[in-house]
């Protein structure tokens, strides 16, 4: 069981195995020291909304503030476009110092040697749990360091649910009392709302469901750990559902883009990550969202963990190690940085961080969330194999698929370990 807060405790009593991320011997060159009155420049970029970009220009400036020698040159773009650009830029050798990343890229560049080993360089990570830090390394080495963390969790809207006479969920359910939920919801909707979203056609539901069932879903060399019949099982689940009130169909679902069916008032719940409660709130206009555990067939065991919601990486070949490692660390350590992000990174990783920045609101909802389920909480999955930003993406295209009835669940079984086998066969 992860305890969030008392891992300190195992630090003061010299049990973490490093104060820092460090090198036996390195020193700082000429070419990468700075001074205030000639400062080096390194080059950050990040994904997200205006929002994002917002916080992240105070916490650059309050870096620069605090580290006269050193000036960040920052930018973004959206996901999509995020991961486009990075692709054109490592291969012409030419990535940004830092970078802000996610989980699902970290193998396909660590291990091409485009991400610096930040076991080379001084990066405090006294107040990160134990259990989360996996998630950055491959093959023994350090390549990320989370920003922060989320959860999976059911959202619902407990107005929507009053005004059908329905109790709210406290999130003790298996899958057969969740599709009840659902289809209970779906009835009393009266076509205007639907129970939610086909849940079965998130990846990393999936990885929770083969985490309840004790199947990994890679293998450390690199291959799938599941089989198609689990496959076959899991998109069973919500068969009986499809084509229902219980589910909102894949039309419906596309004609709302960019908002989420739950965003647009469509759906009474949805199945996601806990941090993008800011985001529901704000596109759906409800008073109050809350959140409970993802149904599980073992009460014992929910599949859940705490996942990086984002990590800081730097690149390779950056000629200012030194200088974008203490902007990697102010930005994943300091307290102020907290306050200015709250919950819209997830909650910060770091407990100095954590400690030091004020919840209230939407922010506590969340944070109290993932207080509520640390029983239930295992280590966090390590880096996916070469290729899983791809493999996830042509999950969700095949669900759809299945959902617009254009495939079986044989046919959506069989066409996805197809793209899958022949991936993995590409990048071994």
């Amino acid at each position: 069981m992860i305890n969030r807060r008392n891992f300190l405790t195992t630090v003061a009593l010299g049990t973490a195995s490093a104060a820092f991320l460090s090198a036996c011997g390195q020193s700082s060159s000429p070419a990468q020291t700075g001074s205030a009155s000639n400062p080096v420049t390194i080059n950050y970029t990040w994904w997200g909304n205006d929002d994002r970009a917002e916080r992240t220009r105070k916490a650059i400036a309050l870096f620069e503030s605090k580290n006269p020698d050193i000036k960040v040159n920052g930018n973004f773009t959206d996901f999509a476009g995020y991961w486009q650009k990075r692709a054109t830029e490592a291969a012409g050798g030419g990535l940004p110092d830092v970078m802000q990343w996610d989980l699902s890229y970290l193998r396909d560049y660590g291990q091409r040697n485009q991400l610096l080993d930040l076991g080379t360089v001084k990066i405090n990570t006294d107040a990160f749990e134990k259990s989360l830090l996996p998630s950055g390394q491959i093959r023994g080495k350090t390549y990320g360091i989370p920003t922060s963390t989320n959860a999976f969790a059911v959202y619902y809207d407990p107005a929507k649910l009053k005004t059908m006479g329905i109790a709210e969920p406290d999130g003790t359910w298996n899958y057969k009392e969740y599709n009840a939920f659902l289809t209970e919801v779906g009835q009393k909707g009266n076509g205007a709302i639907f129970g939610g979203t086909d849940y079965t056609s998130v990846w990393w539901m999936f990885n929770i469901w083969l985490r309840q069932n004790n199947i990994k879903a890679f293998t450390d060399e690199g291959k799938l750990g599941f089989s198609k019949d689990d496959l076959k099982k899991w998109w069973n689940t919500t068969a009986q559902l499809r084509g229902t009130p219980a589910l909102v169909g894949e039309d419906k679902t596309t004609q709302l883009l960019p908002k989420s069916p739950f965003g647009s008032n469509v759906t009474a719940t949805e199945v996601t990550w806990d941090n993008f409660m800011a985001a529901y709130l704000g596109d759906s206009g409800a008073k109050e969202l809350k959140l409970v555990p993802v149904p599980s067939d073992d009460p014992e065991n929910l599949g859940l963990f705490l996942k990086p919601s984002m990590l800081m990486v730097a690149s390779a070949k950056t000629k200012y190690k030194d200088a974008a490692a203490r902007f990697i660390d102010f930005m994943v350590n300091d307290p102020e940085v907290g306050q200015i992000f709250k919950t819209s990174r997830g909650v910060p990783a770091s407990k100095t961080q954590r400690d030091g920045t004020t919840f209230e609101g939407t922010d506590k909802l969340v944070v109290d969330y993932e207080k509520s389920i640390e029983k239930y909480l295992k280590d966090a999955p390590e880096p996916p194999i070469v290729g899983f930003g791809t493999l996830e993406a042509s999950f969700k295209r095949v669900s759809s698929e299945l959902n617009y009835g254009k495939l079986t669940v044989d046919g959506a079984a069989d066409a996805w370990f197809k793209e899958a086998e022949d991936l993995i066969k590409q990048n071994a």
